[in-house]
């Protein structure tokens, strides 16, 4: 994959992981979370015991609100959380039974992506030496990038992307991820009932790794910073009339401030071929990523390959004709998809 093989950095390794990983469980998630939570920690030896608590926390919390977080019919893991949740064990018969039985798959499949590893490991299995994982220098490397403060709300979001999909139990060809211009949230309608998933911007971030779609400067996910990005509509709402579905995840981008509505920003005019192309490949990561990201860009834009690019000039064809006006930023980060 493209996404992380041409720049594999530690950021993208990561985002890989978490994006692009095979999801039986959600335990993979939870770990992701442990380690963010355990990053400033000054050993680089994590024990299971040290790793269980923020883990079983992790998804004890989403048990409140997903009963699903595995495909498999049952596991006496998620048993012992939903226990704990309903006040039947205690903290430390929890440590416990997630020590035996919390670990069992997801610290051997944690880096397996496509069906092979990544080639920036973040942690090294020592269990039966010493009771726990490694952290590698690629791990502490990670914990000081710019974007770090990103991948939490990344893989929150994802999380509960992947748990609405398992929620809703329905033909894939059903799911539909929508947006909400002005919450800039991301939803799904299920049986009749409006389901809010997650912030549209950390839905978005990850697969953007993290700059802005057209100039590529580095942006923020977190509400509170000076760079925090803006949701866009590529094709723009002023043209709504002429394409459909302008609200479709396939036409949101995030964007630095300056591009969105900068003096020299995008306003009304249509990006060039050059960003349309580039459109594209953003849209094929969703691809990329099961439930629900995928299934609502197949619907909303086709089955093929081919089929979404058609779909996707068609549209750009029908914006043109009615704003006419071209536009295309300066790059300002690195180019990085």
């Amino acid at each position: 994959m493209d996404f992380y093989e041409v720049e594999p950095t530690n950021d993208n390794c990561w985002r890989a992981v978490i994006l692009f990983g095979k999801n039986v469980a959600s335990y993979k998630f939870a770990l992701a979370h442990s380690l963010i939570d355990l990053h400033a920690q000054s050993n680089d030896l994590i024990t299971l015991e040290q790793l269980a608590i923020p883990f079983s926390k992790h998804l004890c919390e989403h048990l409140e609100h997903s009963p699903k977080q595995i495909t498999s019919k049952s596991s006496k893991f998620i048993e012992a959380c939903i226990a704990h949740n309903q006040g039947q064990i205690d903290d430390d018969t929890l440590i416990g039974t997630t020590v035996k039985l919390g670990f069992n798959n997801v610290i051997d499949a944690f880096h397996n992506v496509n069906g092979g590893e990544i080639v920036n490991r973040f942690f090294l299995d020592e269990r039966k030496q010493n009771k726990g994982i490694r952290l590698t220098d690629n791990f502490f490397q990670l914990t000081e990038s710019p974007q770090f403060q990103n991948f939490k709300h990344e893989t929150e979001a994802r999380w509960r992307l992947v748990e609405q999909g398992w929620r809703m139990g329905v033909a894939r060809s059903l799911i539909a991820v929508e947006y909400d211009p002005e919450l800039k949230t991301l939803f799904t309608s299920d049986k009749e009932r409006r389901v809010n998933i997650t912030s549209c911007r950390d839905s978005l971030n990850g697969y953007q790794k993290g700059r802005c779609f057209y100039c590529f400067e580095e942006i923020s996910i977190d509400k509170g910073a000076a760079n925090l990005a803006d949701v866009d509509h590529f094709l723009p709402w002023s043209a709504k009339d002429n394409f459909n579905n302008v609200n479709g995840v396939w036409n949101l981008v995030l964007a630095c401030k300056d591009c969105n509505r900068g003096e020299n920003g995008k306003f009304a005019k249509v990006p060039s071929i050059e960003l349309l192309r580039r459109l594209h490949k953003r849209n094929e990561y969703f691809i990329n990523s099961h439930l629900p990201l995928r299934e609502t860009l197949i619907q909303q834009t086709g089955k093929s390959e081919q089929q979404r690019s058609s779909f996707l000039q068609s549209q750009y064809n029908a914006a043109k004709q009615m704003l006419i006006q071209e536009w295309q930023p300066e790059v300002r980060g690195i180019i990085t998809f």
